[in-house]
């Protein structure tokens, strides 16, 4: 079991604090991260939450996984690595030049 924690459908009302509090009540957290859009800034609905112990996010995980954040059913689960993306030009230009 890893540290980091997937914490998913949260509200778009949840703030790093509230998340950092409620999993507190499980153990020390070390971080909790909403993940927000690059471009509104709006939460996106899930984040992250690294607990200081393997025994600390299996306790997490058992006592949030499905559990109510105003009026959503969390989920909770290890976090998996985040798989290698393809390299996106973000420019519109093609690797070998300008157009």
């Amino acid at each position: 079991m890893g540290k980091k924690l997937y914490v998913g459908n949260l509200p778009y009302s949840a703030t790093e604090q509230a998340l950092t509090d409620a999993f507190a009540q499980c153990g020390t957290v070390e971080s909790a991260k909403i993940i927000t859009d690059r471009d509104t800034g709006r939460s996106k609905g899930f984040g992250f939450v690294e607990m200081s112990s393997d025994a600390e996010a299996a306790n997490a995980i058992t006592k949030f996984n499905g559990a109510d954040y105003d009026g959503r059913a969390m989920t909770v689960n290890e976090a998996k690595p985040m798989a290698p993306r393809e390299n996106r030009d973000r420019n519109n230009f093609s690797r070998g030049g300008r157009y």
